[in-house]
């Protein structure tokens, strides 16, 4: 997946609230976008460096987004929207090898009372795809959550329910960079997602991680991790 060609550098200053923050741009400080609800302790260092997209619009309060922070060692994207889309790209090229020979996609479907990412029409029998975005690595495992998600819950569950009544069910954790080398549920952080995590694997929901490679202009899909319960 190509990223905006105009990406701005900047410094970060503070965080002002779940979805907006401060930072540095050309000796200016401007008000970002964070397309991120999750705590990214790891990621929104002060003086850390930042690469923006900027964006039109006169209804905006925050002309940027972030999207990607600079860790010296790996770029990691900051954007939670990244990996519906990026998944179903990879998917339709044939790229994912657990859904290899299924190449119609539908995303956003609604099942029960959830929303699920992708539907795989092609598969026999159809499968929902639930992805997650993951950006916090420590040790070389990544973590997901980094704070409580009922929605991620909700989802499990739905995935769960899904498999029960014959479809084929997945989730996908997105790890968006590349120096993960396995992936956890974050059970210090949320002990609900972990056990709800633990339950869809036993109920036949399948689970997989995958790293990505990111660079200042490209984020691609890379390699599968191992996913440790």
């Amino acid at each position: 997946m190509k990223l905006s060609p105009d990406l701005v550098e900047g410094r970060f200053i503070v965080r002002l609230n779940r979805f907006a923050a401060r930072m540095e741009v050309a000796g200016r400080e401007v008000m970002v976008h964070l397309a991120n609800s999750g705590r990214l302790g790891e990621l929104l260092v002060p003086g850390y460096r930042m690469l923006l997209k900027p964006v039109a619009g006169d209804h905006r309060k925050c002309p940027f987004d972030l999207a990607l922070v600079d860790l010296g060692f790996t770029l990691c994207s900051a954007d939670a929207r990244l990996p519906n889309p990026l998944l179903a790209e990879a998917i339709e090229a044939g790229r994912v090898a657990e859904f290899q020979d299924n190449t119609q996609v539908r995303r956003e479907v609604t099942y029960g009372d959830s929303r699920l990412d992708l539907l795989l029409e092609d598969s026999a029998p159809p499968c929902f795809v639930e992805t997650k975005s993951v950006t916090l690595v420590v040790d070389g495992r990544a973590l997901f959550p980094d704070a409580p998600t009922l929605r991620g819950v909700k989802h499990l569950n739905s995935l769960i329910h899904a498999k029960a009544e014959g479809y084929r069910a997945a989730v996908v954790f997105v790890i968006q960079r590349s120096d993960a080398k396995e992936f956890s549920p974050h059970d210090l952080a949320d002990p609900l997602l972990g056990e709800t995590l633990r339950r869809a694997v036993n109920s036949g929901v399948e689970a997989y991680a995958y790293c990505c490679q990111v660079s200042e202009s490209e984020i691609r899909l890379a390699n599968r991790i191992p996913i440790v319960l």
